[in-house]
């Protein structure tokens, strides 16, 4: 048998630091791993909702670890899936949407990066890895990562797969989601394959839209801020407890890790016919988005006689139980591995080294969520808006909210978080967004200009929440090309364009001024010579009023700059930023122009201070 420290160090594992020898774990322990499907951070009783109804879940959290600071991969559920079954980012993974993804739609500014038509091959799924050191492995319930060979979870390493239905009709003996029949078939696997390691992976359909569930259940629970939700949180955590009561019965109890999670946030806005199903507080909005609501998660890891229970504040991701999991059991470890091995963590063996943690969300997100990034680095959060460049900076111990954005008055921070962000996606390889020329800025207005919905107003019930909501929602699915009654083969019907003009691609005439590739400045810099000038070629995709913004950073600020394209021309004063790379999005004006290929321009008129500025984008956006 191998020792503890092996086990420990020859999976992919992040920094850590050992502390006192515990005992040896046994060299294949059991894994147990239940996911549910949309279940928020503030869902659960020992999470602190009083009004849900969850008392198996509590009891495994009572009888293990309960961490206070985890988080999904992702915001929605496929890319969280992936970087769990393999330990890879879902940057590195291209699967950053769920599978098959949002369409393009003329109200979006960017076009998405495109998306495998599931997990890649070429990267080994955990269950592949049990299976060779003789684990029995099951996938049941939601995979939503390929449908057919050589994508599917057969195909994927599981000897044992049992999807079920993600929809029931509620009765006496089924909820709304499948749940009881998932659980059903999981119990028998664990029958099945009682004398021999296992690996279960009980991903269940619940709590996802459309909501259903058993009438009685839902009547009981007319208090609650969504009583149909509630009434299905509790039919999942029965279903919990009937798989933790089979490990009982059959005697597997100590020698079987038990995790459970889930793959995103809560979802708090209105989706398909149903009201907003839950709220995430105190966290920002939900599923979608990259504020925490959206991404923190429940995670209880329960393993008798090994981990010791409690509360655990570390930040972890949910991706790191494949390097823990490959740890554990003698896997071979994960590689290439974008997470780290928290065993240490769990046994108490030591504790983790500080690290940074990153996502990547080149999306729009059926929620409302749109392009963008973020870095989270001890307290402080950093995202990054594609759009348009905007940067956000919180503090999560003073603001877990994140109600004020602090950029302003952190501007060197900004500048290293967004380094260090920049740093990352490119060592993954990350795809970003590119722009739509179909672009049409009246739709995007009515979808994310009237209103955000990272930022409802929470009422005392869903209903009434929903109420609120109504117009956004209804502006959401009237944006929608299959909806749209004026939409037809031959193109825009309305104001479209947008151009992108990123500094990496610009044309330098310079003595000074070039472009700066370092993640950390990724800028054209050294403008210290105004007679400079930078020059892109571009196309303008429709004849009309264009606005011209720019992407800017600089420290006094004062220089006089104009920005010109073919014919047309505006001139700014450059801004004091705070720092030459904490960027700020600007429109400085607006032209008219012609369609077709044309030259776009950057020249400076007068120089103030040191530099003119640092310009990492140029955009010209349509207008009606």
């Amino acid at each position: 048998m191998k020792t503890l420290f092996l086990l420990l160090f020859t999976a992919c594992a992040g920094p850590c630091v050992l502390a006192a020898p515990v005992p040896t774990p046994p060299a294949h322990p059991n894994i147990v791993f239940i996911m549910a499907d949309d279940l928020g951070i503030n869902d659960l009783g020992v999470y602190g909702r009083t009004n849900h109804y969850t008392p198996n879940i509590d009891r495994l959290a009572s009888e293990g670890k309960r961490f206070t600071n985890a988080y999904a991969p992702a915001a929605v559920c496929s890319p969280t899936r992936a970087a769990i079954m393999t330990g890879q980012s879902p940057a590195r993974l291209q699967i950053t949407s769920f599978l098959p993804g949002r369409a393009d739609w003329p109200g979006h500014r960017l076009i998405q990066p495109a998306l495998p038509a599931g997990l890649p091959t070429d990267a080994p799924t955990i269950a592949e890895k049990l299976k060779k050191v003789g684990y029995a492995t099951a996938c049941i319930g939601k995979w939503h990562l390929g449908a057919r060979a050589p994508l599917n979870p057969a195909s994927r390493g599981f000897d044992f797969v049992f999807a079920g239905q993600p929809n029931t009709k509620p009765s006496d003996t089924e909820g709304g989601k499948g749940e009881f029949g998932q659980a059903e078939q999981a119990g028998q696997f664990l029958t099945a394959n009682k004398d021999r390691p296992f690996f279960l992976y009980l991903a269940f359909d619940c709590p996802h839209v459309p909501l259903a569930a058993q009438p009685e259940r839902v009547a009981a629970k007319a208090g609650s801020f969504n009583p149909l939700y509630a009434a299905m949180v509790e039919t999942l955590d029965t279903a919990v407890g009937r798989v933790l009561e089979k490990l009982d019965e059959l005697g597997l109890r100590e020698s079987t890790i038990v995790v459970f999670c889930s793959d995103n946030g809560g979802l708090h806005v209105l989706e398909l016919k149903d009201p907003p199903a839950t709220h995430n507080t105190p966290y920002r909005a939900g599923k979608g988005y990259l504020y925490e609501g959206g991404i923190r998660e429940p995670l209880l890891v329960r393993w008798p006689g090994k981990i010791a229970p409690g509360l655990e504040s570390t930040p972890v991701v949910l991706a790191d139980l494949a390097p823990t999991i490959a740890a554990l059991t003698g896997a071979e470890p994960c590689l290439p591995c974008d997470y780290t091995n928290i065993a240490p963590l769990l046994l108490g063996a030591g504790s983790l080294a500080e690290r940074p943690l990153f996502w990547h969300m080149p999306n729009y997100t059926n929620q409302g969520g749109r392009p963008s990034g973020a870095v989270l680095e001890g307290d402080w959060k950093l995202i990054e808006h594609y759009e348009d460049g905007r940067l956000e900076l919180f503090n999560l111990k003073a603001d877990v909210s994140e109600k004020a954005d602090i950029a302003a008055t952190e501007p060197a921070r900004v500048a290293a978080l967004r380094g260090k962000l920049e740093a990352w996606r490119r060592s993954v390889n990350a795809s970003m967004p590119k722009a739509n020329p179909a672009f049409e800025p009246a739709l995007w207005d009515a979808c994310y200009g009237t209103t955000d919905p990272s930022r409802v107003e929470l009422r005392s019930t869903a209903l009434e929440t929903a109420a609120a909501m109504e117009p956004w929602r209804k502006a959401m699915d009237g944006a929608n090309p299959r909806n749209r009654k004026e939409a037809d083969a031959t193109g825009p019907t309305a104001a479209s364009g947008f151009v992108l003009l990123e500094a990496r691609d610009a044309e330098v005439h310079a003595e000074k001024l070039r472009y700066e590739m370092p993640p950390q400045k990724d800028t054209l810099g050294f403008w210290v010579d105004p007679r400079d000038f930078a020059q892109w070629d571009c196309t303008i995709p429709s004849a009309g009023r264009y606005a011209v913004e720019v992407l800017q950073g600089c420290m006094k600020g004062g220089s006089i700059v104009d920005v010109i394209i073919g014919e047309a021309s505006v001139r700014f004063t450059v801004e004091d930023t705070g720092h030459f790379q904490r960027f700020v999005p600007r429109r400085v004006g607006v032209v008219d122009l012609p369609a077709g290929k044309t030259t776009l321009a950057v020249k400076p008129v007068e120089k103030k201070g040191g530099a003119v500025m640092d310009l990492r984008r140029v955009s010209l956006v349509r207008i009606p």
